[in-house]
């Protein structure tokens, strides 16, 4: 791979930051644990009225980490954390790693059977969850799988009325049958706990991602990929003890994990929590904390321009903005830059790399490529290596476009218990992402097109072949094929076609509304059209290229 390393936009775009770095922590626990010592007093988790010292963090993840071991959970072990943006889900991260055990993020968006999917196949052996999530999700599914130990929480916990207005109407709920993370958390017994050795090598987390070809596969996070990640964050985009995250992406991704909670450890400094996404919340929260930094989906810019109030607001302090995981429009950055002032950076980074592998420095501007209109991504960051390969995987050369390659600390050793994926995917190391771009003769990245069928949905990827399995479940469908269109809001939606049996009779609400039972929120299909016949090929095949022209045309 073309080491870039040496490349001269690194001292012109990247000032004060070296080309190469040896991270300061072996493990990801260790970072926490430097925070609480040295900063023990200093807010760590504000969750709308109400904060969480790094002391105090520190204190009831330990409790927590004792009720756990107690009930059986050790070295090891995969718990799994089906929680929205709250202070309990950072508490049980921290509790699980000080057992020596691994994370499993699970996105609280998920239903029935995806939920049973990633429970199965991590193999996890204890749920965190919403009492809510419990009630109406988890607790059906729970018989079939391999989990011995669920441990319920509330929204509700750590704040006081009145309530914010994105928790009006919740209520307490608790499960008899559960474990209450709070109590577990205050109950005495956590000062027998041994600490831990972590190493560079021991996996931090499970993120669970949709392949391209497969099913979801859980990416291997380990400690060592996570420290590196933070420390990327951290020195690119220049953060200091004076800046506060505004924790806008879920923590169930692998953005909100390291680029909100492992660099809030790090520097150390706050971070803010509010739930899940809301712009009236983000505008409140920015305002009060007086947040600097996020990184965010471009949707989320999106929705705060076309708040109504939004440019009356003082957003003077937020700042340091990036943005990843869907291509963004130049335009929309112009757009947002001449409402508030601020430019939106881009960063670029798949669960495979632990976030970023390409950044654009704080304080650069990305140029946009006169050709394709694209706007750069970013440069590869320090230890990093990147280049554009064939179908070979030979290296081609500045401007041609191809598949993009990275190797570096932060790419993800394998896919857990998945050596046949991992080897296709990841040979040698080398990640092969699947996405395709080109870079220019100044060592800038631009991401142009995906080499396969993945759906983008305001930063959310989406499996093709998993709606259509839903579809297929109906009984009035014969035949599903399931492409993205482009959606001025999210970048892609999710469109559908299918054709009827013989007697089926069904509208496309009602398939719709079929899929969104089923699926999360960002997978089901925004529309559907009803063919008497789905195009092919002379052998059978779907023609998916003949579906997504006509998505683009009849919208």
């Amino acid at each position: 791979m073309g080491a870039y390393l040496d490349r001269p936009w690194l001292g012109r775009y990247a000032s004060g930051v070296p080309g190469e770095i040896a991270p300061s922590f072996s493990n990801a626990l260790a970072m926490f644990n430097a925070a609480a010592a040295s900063a023990a007093e200093r807010p760590f988790i504000h969750y709308f009225g109400s904060t969480i010292t790094f002391d105090a963090a520190g204190r009831l993840s330990s409790g927590l980490a004792h009720g756990l071991r107690e009930l059986g959970i050790e070295r090891g072990d995969r718990v799994a954390l089906y929680v929205q943006n709250i202070p309990q889900f950072v508490l049980a991260q921290l509790a699980a790693w000080k057992l020596g055990a691994i994370v499993v993020p699970v996105n609280p968006m998920l239903k029935h059977r995806e939920l049973g999917f990633v429970l199965n196949d991590s193999g996890a052996a204890a749920l965190v969850t919403l009492e809510s999530l419990y009630r109406d999700v988890a607790a059906a599914v729970l018989p079939d799988t391999p989990v011995r130990v669920v441990v319920t929480t509330s929204e509700l916990d750590f704040l006081e009325p009145p309530l914010p207005p994105l928790l009006a109407g919740a209520e307490r709920s608790r499960p008899p049958e559960t474990h209450d993370l709070l109590e577990l958390a205050r109950a005495q017994g956590a000062e027998s706990l041994d600490p831990v050795d972590l190493g560079p090598d021991d996996v931090a987390f499970l993120t669970y991602t949709s392949g391209t070809t497969g099913p979801p596969k859980g990416a291997m996070n380990t400690h060592g990929n996570v420290v590196f990640a933070a420390h990327a964050y951290r020195d690119w985009v220049h953060l200091d003890e004076d800046d506060v995250v505004l924790g806008v992406a879920p923590l169930s991704h692998i953005t909100g994990l390291v680029a909100h909670i492992a660099v809030a450890t790090l520097v150390p400094m706050p971070v803010v929590l509010f739930y899940r996404f809301d712009v009236d919340a983000l505008l409140d929260l920015v305002e009060r904390y007086r947040a600097t930094f996020t990184v965010a989906s471009i949707t989320a810019f999106i929705g705060l321009m076309n708040h109504p109030t939004a440019h009356e607001r003082d957003l003077s302090s937020f700042v340091k903005l990036y943005s990843g995981g869907a291509p963004i429009a130049p335009a929309t950055v112009e757009a947002y830059e001449r409402l508030f002032g601020t430019y939106i950076h881009s960063v670029y980074g798949l669960t495979e790399t632990t976030s970023p592998s390409h950044i654009v420095p704080f304080g650069a501007r990305a140029p946009v490529d006169p050709r394709s209109g694209a706007l750069g991504v970013g440069v590869p960051t320090f230890n990093t290596m990147s280049s554009i390969v064939d179908e070979s995987h030979g290296e081609l050369a500045v401007g041609d476009i191809g598949e993009i390659a990275i190797s570096g600390p932060q790419v993800v050793p394998g896919y857990w218990n998945k050596p046949d994926e991992t080897a296709q995917t990841m040979p040698g190391g080398v990640l092969y992402t699947g996405d395709v771009g080109f870079m220019d003769e100044d060592g800038w990245f631009y991401v142009v097109d995906r080499k396969k069928e993945m759906i983008n949905a305001a930063g959310f990827k989406v499996w093709p072949r998993e709606v259509e399995d839903v579809l297929y479940a109906h009984p009035a469908v014969r035949e599903a094929a399931v492409v993205g269109v482009p959606d001025a809001y999210r970048g892609e939606s999710v469109k559908a076609f299918v054709s009827l049996k013989a007697n089926g009779i069904v509208d496309e609400p009602e398939l719709i509304a079929f899929c969104r039972e089923r699926m999360a929120a960002y997978k089901y299909p925004r529309a559907i059209e009803i063919l008497d016949e789905l195009p092919k090929t002379p052998s059978g095949k779907i023609l998916r290229r003949e579906l997504r022209d006509r998505g683009t045309t009849r919208r």
